[in-house]
């Protein structure tokens, strides 16, 4: 038998936006594009904070922290994404000091 793959590719970038911010908290939205040669069904999109933020509300998007380690997951409505589609969702967030961006990783099925 032989390997490899054929059709296209599903993947998508995530994008992240520091909307506002004060003393004790912030509101941020990330944007979710497909990069990929494939419509996405969902997407996923993952990050660790680096110094002690908590996301206390969220919207377009299924949010959940356990200690520093976040993932928000597409909704029914926002998980299909054609190529180059993009969509965004948002968050209000508790923090102390600077916000530092944290490193957004998205996966796309």
């Amino acid at each position: 038998s032989t390997g490899g793959s054929t059709g296209g590719s599903s993947g998508c970038t995530a994008t992240w936006h520091t909307d506002n911010q004060w003393d004790t908290g912030f509101t941020a939205s990330v944007t979710v594009a497909n990069s990929g040669t494939d419509a996405t069904k969902s997407w996923k999109v993952t990050w660790t904070w680096p110094n002690g933020q908590q996301e206390t509300s969220g919207w377009n998007a299924d949010i959940h922290q356990t200690g520093s380690a976040v993932t928000a997951s597409s909704l029914s409505y926002n998980g299909a994404l054609a190529p180059a589609a993009s969509t965004s969702f948002g968050f209000q967030g508790t923090s102390s000091g600077t916000l530092t961006p944290p490193a957004l990783t998205c996966t796309a099925s």
